[in-house]
């Protein structure tokens, strides 16, 4: 499935795609409300849940997440699971939403001359395992085996470039809150360097000049 054709599927749900996975949130007044939601949808989905699904519960609710373990990116699969949950939720008087706040996921890229040389290093400091990528994202990226940090990726630089920072940070957000994100970057002594690749990604810098960009699925199918 594109991108598109993922998402058409099931942001009427409550569900949003955000760097290769889709994430839902249910409320919850409590811990023990907020498992009770966890146990309705890990009971929908069932055996056809286990490598993909995923509940991370606090006391204020519970985050769903679903992506295929295999191939590090969403498929029918995870859609048609998605619906059986938000179903099953709603017949418990509960509902998958887009969160309390924007669902987002952090990719921590650095930069590279060899990319050989430095992926060990990185994947021995934070343990990190040899799983398969988001789409969005290099093969050689990094991925979090307990899918909890960021993911780590490395782009390819021609020449030295010793006065720009190395490390980067990106911020995947659903569509709907890139514009509000990147205001909140201005208001806050951001500067927007580059929006060629938009609605892909902005390219923004704290005063300083340290970078980071505001990135969607969209334009890139």
């Amino acid at each position: 499935m594109t991108r598109g054709q993922v998402s058409a599927a099931v942001d009427p749900l409550g569900w949003r795609l955000v760097l290769g996975a889709i994430y839902t949130h249910v409320g919850a007044v409590s811990l023990a409300a907020a498992a009770n939601a966890a146990t309705i949808a890990v009971a929908a989905a069932g055996h056809d849940g286990d490598g993909h699904l995923s509940a991370d519960v606090q006391t204020g609710g519970v985050l769903l997440r679903l992506q295929s373990c295999a191939t590090g990116d969403v498929t029918e699969h995870d859609v048609h699971l998605a619906h059986r949950i938000s179903g099953a939720l709603a017949e418990n008087a509960l509902r998958t939403e887009a969160g309390p706040v924007a669902l987002q996921a952090i990719e921590i890229a650095i930069d590279a001359l060899d990319i050989a040389a430095v992926r060990p290093f990185w994947q021995a400091v934070t343990g990190y395992a040899d799983e398969p990528a988001p789409p969005d994202l290099p093969d050689t990226a990094l991925v979090d085996p307990l899918r909890r940090g960021p993911t780590i990726w490395f782009q390819q630089m021609d020449a030295p470039r010793p006065q720009r920072n190395r490390i980067h940070l990106d911020v995947d957000v659903a569509p709907e809150h890139a514009q509000s994100r990147i205001a909140a970057a201005l208001a806050a002594g951001g500067v927007l360097l580059d929006d060629s690749r938009a609605p892909a990604f902005w390219v923004l810098a704290d005063p300083e000049g340290n970078e980071a960009c505001i990135c969607t699925w969209q334009g890139r199918d």
